[in-house]
């Protein structure tokens, strides 16, 4: 064995007990954060019924669901710890309260492109709801062609005595966009690709996000057109 193979041994022990290391002080510090993490999907509940609400008064006074459907998910330790770890931040319950807003996930898919932009603006408009960020997704896609509106959002959960403020982030999005960033996840993951296969399939993912762009625009000047017409 020579120089260079004992000295890239040794780095890979460091990272491997290193990784031991930070996963098992990770796991103390979840064990303590049931709590936190209840207070999280006390916030996806109340924002999921924010948008219920919504849609049930819009379905009232147009005759139509802006809504397809709701779907939520709550970030997994793995996630967490990774993005702390990524961010250089330390392993404690304020510093994943107070740094990563992710966390409490909602997605919202949404019929049309200006049901996106409506439903986005009435949530803001309600006098509990804080915006933290913001990122337009749809009028300015990712590289890859990923299109969403996301909204961080900062919302008051009620508990037994007392008032706590959670954030939570907010995705929406057309059946269009769900579809294509679906699949486009799943494809993301396939390994031990040629890198010839990987430029082709990236080339062609973009593609398709052009082809759904311009799905949702036909759809939208249809449903206005017709809209013209009442």
């Amino acid at each position: 064995m020579n120089q260079n193979e004992s000295a890239e041994i040794l780095r890979d022990k460091l990272a491997n007990a290193f990784d031991q290391e930070s996963i098992q002080t990770f796991a103390r510090i979840y064990d303590t954060s049931r709590d936190l993490m209840s207070c999280y999907r006390c916030a996806i509940m109340e924002i999921e019924t924010k948008f219920r609400v919504l849609s049930e008064r819009f379905s009232l006074q147009h005759d139509r669901n802006p809504i397809d459907t709701i779907q939520n998910r709550l970030k997994s330790p793995e996630s967490i710890r990774e993005k702390l770890i990524r961010k250089g931040l330390p392993f404690s319950l304020e510093s994943i309260e107070d740094n990563i807003f992710d966390i409490a996930g909602v997605r919202v898919i949404c019929s049309f492109v200006d049901d996106i932009y409506m439903l986005g603006d009435c949530l803001l408009q309600q006098d509990d709801i804080t915006l933290i960020a913001q990122k337009d997704y749809i009028k300015n896609p990712k590289p890859n062609g990923y299109r969403s509106l996301h909204l961080i959002v900062e919302v008051p959960i009620f508990l037994q005595n007392e008032k706590k403020l959670m954030k939570v982030e907010v995705q929406l999005r057309t059946i269009a966009m769900e579809f294509w960033a679906n699949l486009e996840h799943q494809l993301r993951y396939k390994k031990d690709l040629p890198p010839e296969i990987l430029s082709k399939t990236e080339s062609e993912l973009n593609e398709c996000a052009r082809l759904s762009s311009l799905l949702d625009s036909k759809m939208q000047n249809i449903k206005d057109t017709m809209e013209s017409h009442f």
